[in-house]
């Protein structure tokens, strides 16, 4: 502990530590820094509030939890030796390989105990170990809390308040001599509790139905409950005091008892060890990463359908916020996926930064600026880029399609989707994937089952209010699936390139990707039958321009594209012309154009135009007046309610984007035209949100200082508590202990005057502008105009104060000084 006397009490064991210990503590529960602590005694207060305690405890392990709850029912101060007793029993239970675990607990306790005295949960020495009192109220036994470890109150807590002569009845029964007073009555039964052999004895003489009674409860809960008129053997127990009263209609079996019906364990299955994660395939690394690389590129692939499926803007948003069921299921359909990974896609898009809220009056999501930044990354940066997102994103999509405390659906893009665990795991599932050797899949269950030993508290903790479903586990299952789907494991197994973004982060891993990912093509293979088959993925700029001048018709190794009149149409709309088209097609294709496609293109292009539609309401005009004949003779038009202005131009009753739509589908190619009369071109991509934000994830706590912000809060903490426990000279002026010093002005500057000149360091009193008034200890170093500059070992900082403010001053004791 770095001191010859023993502590006693956590300040003091905080005290005594070395910076670099302080720094450890600070580091593993950076909540003690919300704000820097002022002093020594005030971290070790914070340290010992609730909130900071459960905090603590939720980032143990299963063993050092167990350490801990073994504590929590051990005598306080609790030797050493005692704990180890209560971990691994005293041997005399003959239990099956129990001299096999002993060993391992005895190996791994002194590594448990570090880490609980390192996070200021356990302080003392080996001689009289220490739980803080507040994890001791969070994990002792209780009737409203039962003890993790399944024992009950000690025989002197559950017979507190019962009457002398029922106390002295439990002795004659139990076969020990009357004592004069209740504190020795119970000294005597708890010795008897915890002496083996009459115990034992005592035992011997119980009826068979009286120990099924204490088999039922020996491993907890330990309460039960008994009729006014109870059956003979639980009649025998109370009347030896095995099952004490609690009310009057439950009993409780003591602890003492129950120890030595455990043969002195608080657990049943201590669990030492962390569960070694089980191979459930070994595979070709090789294969992994290219297993994994082609995923990738899927992965990017579908993430780029989305894009262009929200081209010209996205659904609406709901009022309440998100997506609803019927844009997801259009997604979904869209990208050939099922409903659940489509709001996979969408949320990583969003988390992403590619999509957002346009935030106009009709709200719908649309691309933002970003994704076309994106967009024109090589694939491999890409893929860094929604990894990177992924990994840090806490709005956890595998919630969506459940429901939140008020019975609401979860929807894909709303509100109550972060989980601020989800990060953690994530990281946590990788990590321990990469430290399996490369191309080897683990069990899910043994992966599962080291999550839960980690972080048992957490295990437990419910996905939403309400919700009792092991959160953490559910995380992790989601993060296999979604890690799957990204690339970054390949069937089952962590690939090289998620390895190197681990480990040294995203360049190394765009390096190691790059060669696994096929060459983009700049050709195609027009067919006779109006389709184009491309071979393998596509330059962007030929892609893009086939999305507009064909429809997709299939995907898979190569995927084919379909001409028809509205995909020629379409790119017709977007501004190209029919010469543009053929030139673009003898360019890219590998095979002769075929007929039937040029055919169709200029079949497409000499009707393109031909009809004009503005607005009026809407109106028709076209050159040709029996084309207009033939539009308001055809019985599909009643619809459009069309009447003749002119020889060339008809009205209509319905909006211009409607006359399009209904005109094309009788057949015709009309065109939008602006007031002006000019052809309006219609190009894809032209709806995009404002600069947009990635959204933040909801930290799970405070965030983890850095080296430079600890090493500063050690130094603050050490010289606040210099300037706390500062010791100054008695004289008539300084008032009672721990008053603030009171000197007149004159007093006053001739005191730091004289520290100033001999560098010494003095004690004041001081009041702000804002009338708040402490003590410091400062050492001065100018003194001019009314102000005072000095060394201020409160806050470790120079600092200048007005002479005015300072209430009073004394010198410090000899020993403060020397």
């Amino acid at each position: 502990m770095g001191t010859t006397t023993p502590p006693r009490t956590l300040a003091e064991a905080l005290r005594a530590r070395g910076d670099e210990s302080l720094a450890g503590l600070l580091r593993a529960r950076p909540d003690l820094l919300s704000p820097v602590p002022n002093d020594i005694t005030q971290l070790a207060t914070r340290a010992g509030t609730r909130a900071s305690v459960v905090r603590a405890l939720e980032h143990l392990d299963r063993f050092a939890l167990q350490t801990a709850e073994a504590l929590a029912v051990a005598p306080d101060p609790a030797p050493y030796g005692t704990l180890l007793a209560l971990l691994t029993g005293d041997g005399q239970d003959d239990g099956e390989g129990r001299d096999d675990a002993g060993a391992t607990i005895t190996a791994a306790l002194p590594g448990a105990l570090a880490t609980l005295r390192e996070q200021a949960l356990v302080w003392g020495e080996d001689t009289a170990l220490h739980l803080v009192r507040t994890a001791r109220e969070l994990l002792a036994p209780s009737p409203q809390h039962p003890s993790p470890t399944g024992l009950g109150p000690t025989v002197a807590e559950a017979t507190a308040g019962m009457s002398p002569g029922r106390l002295q009845e439990i002795l004659a029964a139990a076969g020990l001599s009357a004592t004069h007073d209740p504190v020795s009555a119970v000294t005597a039964l708890t010795g008897l509790f915890t002496d083996r052999t009459r115990m034992a004895e005592l035992l011997d003489t119980a009826p068979v139905e009286a120990l099924s009674v204490l088999d039922r409860l020996v491993w907890g809960p330990p309460y039960g409950e008994v009729t006014p008129n109870p059956a003979p053997p639980v009649q025998w127990l109370r009347d030896r005091g095995l099952l004490l009263p609690v009310s009057t209609r439950t009993v409780v079996l003591p602890r003492e008892a129950a120890l030595h019906l455990r043969a002195g364990r608080a657990h049943r299955v201590p669990e030492p060890l962390a569960p070694e994660l089980v191979a459930a395939a070994e595979r070709d690394p090789q294969a992994v990463d290219r297993a994994a690389a082609g995923q990738g590129f899927t992965a990017l692939s579908t993430l780029e359908e989305l894009l262009k499926l929200w081209n010209d803007g996205g659904p609406a948003i709901l009022r309440a916020g998100g997506l609803s069921v019927r844009d997801l299921k259009r997604a979904a359909a869209a990208l050939d996926v099922t409903e659940p990974v489509a709001a996979f896609w969408i949320e990583l898009a969003y988390a992403a930064g590619l999509v957002a809220s346009d935030g106009g009056t009709d709200e719908r999501y649309a691309p933002t600026p970003a994704s076309d930044e994106w967009l024109d990354l090589p694939a491999q940066d890409r893929w860094t880029h929604v990894v990177t997102a992924w990994l840090a994103a806490t709005r956890t999509a595998g919630l969506i399609g459940g429901q939140d405390s008020k019975g609401r659906a979860l929807s894909a893009l709303g509100p109550d989707l972060d989980r601020s665990a989800a990060p953690e795991v994530r990281h946590r599932v990788l990590a321990l994937l990469a430290a399996l050797p490369p191309g080897t899949a683990p069990d899910p269950q043994t992966l599962l089952a080291r999550l839960r030993w980690e972080r048992p508290l957490r295990a437990t903790a419910p996905a939403a209010p309400g919700d009792a479903s092991d959160l953490r586990s559910r995380i992790a299952l989601w993060t296999a699936n979604e890690a799957e789907l990204l690339g970054v494991t390949g069937r089952g197994a962590l690939s090289s390139q998620a390895r190197a973004l681990l480990d040294e982060g995203p360049d190394t891993a765009a390096a190691r990707l790059a060669p696994l990912l096929p060459e983009p093509l700049d050709h195609v293979l027009l067919q006779a039958d109006l389709t184009a088959v491309a071979p393998g993925p596509l330059e962007r700029p030929l892609a893009d321009m086939l999305s507009v001048l064909a429809d997709v018709e299939s995907k898979g190794g190569a995927t084919v594209y379909r001409f028809t009149p509205g995909s020629v149409r379409r790119a017709l709309d977007a501004g190209r012309a029919a010469t543009d088209l053929h030139a673009f097609l003898a360019t890219h294709s590998r095979t002769p154009v075929p007929q039937p496609l040029s055919y169709l293109i200029d079949d497409v292009a000499r009707r393109h135009g031909h009809l004009r539609i503005g607005a009026a309401s809407a109106y028709v005009r076209c050159d040709d007046e029996a084309v207009l004949n033939e539009i308001l003779a055809d019985k599909r038009s009643a619809t459009l309610r069309l009447r003749r202005l002119a020889p060339t131009v008809l009205a209509a009753q319905a909006d211009p984007g409607s006359l399009l739509e209904g005109l094309r589908e009788m057949g015709y190619a009309p065109a939008a035209e602006s007031a002006e009369g000019d052809v309006l071109i219609t190009r894809a991509g032209a709806r995009r949100t404002p600069p947009r934000t990635p959204p933040v994830p909801v930290p799970e706590g405070p965030p983890v200082p850095d080296a430079t912000l600890l090493s500063a809060a050690v130094r603050a903490v050490r010289a606040g508590d210099t300037a706390a426990r500062a010791v100054h000279r008695e004289s008539a002026d300084t008032g009672p202990a721990g008053a603030l010093p009171r000197t007149t002005p004159a007093e006053t500057l001739a005191t730091v005057q004289a520290a100033a000149m001999t560098g010494s360091a003095v004690w004041i009193g001081y009041v702000n502008a804002d009338g708040a008034a402490s003590q410091r200890v400062i050492a001065p170093v100018k003194v001019e105009g009314g102000f005072v500059t000095a060394y201020d070992h409160t806050a470790d900082e120079v600092r200048t104060y007005p002479l005015h403010r300072i209430t009073g001053v004394a010198e410090l004791a000899d020993e403060q000084t020397s």
